[in-house]
């Protein structure tokens, strides 16, 4: 079975995280398929709008982070798997037609980056969803730090992020994190009744009026996305340091 699967319910494509015995952690792997997997849905004329969602018990845990490490760990890796994970939800923002990101349970920290490239998120009230990062010296740098102030305003932004804070969905949606907050044993029924909406409306409106949307939203999208890597270079060049530091200091004697 594909560690990305499909599912195609007339003009909606389906796109389904299929690693569920890791909590569909996101790894190169899973992040290299799902790219791929979107670009097809892209592409093809037939699919109208794409809904993002994850088997089994979460939507995602975010990101693998035994992957981070090691790429982390190497000069210059980092990079190479940020991309791999940043152009997920470039593909998700780009394409012509609308993406809904259905959410159960778990979202968090890159698993939240690319859902926040999705245009319509929709949740279960048993979800949680946050952006961890600054726990771990780091920053959310594949979009988060953004994407999430256009979503939910500066001020909010700050918040989530600087004080690495989960909320659950009714906070989520107050704050217009997640557009529709559903009971869990409804969620796939109105997810359905989203996409019905979108596609009883012109396609190709639809998508063009999106690409106008996110441009008046975000006009310095590659410049802050540049500077999201740089400074998470550096905030793991400092961690490494100060680490080296600390493994460089005699204990004192005892006396």
């Amino acid at each position: 079975m594909s560690i990305v699967v499909t599912e195609d319910r007339g003009a909606a494509r389906h796109v389904i995280l299929n690693r569920p015995e890791k909590r569909n952690a996101m790894n190169q792997e899973l992040l290299r398929a799902l790219g791929e997997t979107l670009r097809e849905a892209a592409a093809d004329s037939d699919v109208h709008c794409v809904v993002l969602r994850g088997e089994g018990p979460v939507f995602s845990a975010g990101v693998d982070l035994v992957e981070l490490a090691e790429s982390s760990a190497q000069s210059g890796h980092l990079r190479t798997f940020r991309n791999v994970f940043l152009d997920c939800a470039n593909v998700c923002e780009e394409m012509t037609k609308p993406v809904v990101c259905q959410i159960h349970r778990t979202c968090v920290g890159g698993a939240l980056e690319v859902a926040l490239g999705c245009d319509l998120r929709i949740a279960s009230s048993d979800a949680q969803l946050g952006l961890p990062e600054v726990k771990f010296g780091i920053i959310p740098d594949v979009g988060g730090s953004t994407r999430l102030p256009a979503v939910v305003g500066l001020g909010r932004a700050k918040e989530l992020i600087m004080t690495a804070r989960t909320i659950d969905a009714t906070e989520a949606e107050l704050i217009g994190l997640i557009n529709r907050v559903v009971a869990p044993d409804a969620l796939e029924q109105a997810t359905q009744a989203l996409v019905d909406e979108l596609l009883a409306n012109s396609h190709v409106a639809v998508g063009r009026a999106k690409r106008v949307i996110d441009a008046s939203a975000r006009p310095t999208l590659a410049q802050t996305l540049e500077m999201e890597v740089s400074v998470q270079e550096y905030c793991i060049a400092v961690a490494r340091e100060s680490a080296q530091r600390g493994r460089g200091r005699r204990p004192r004697r005892r006396r």
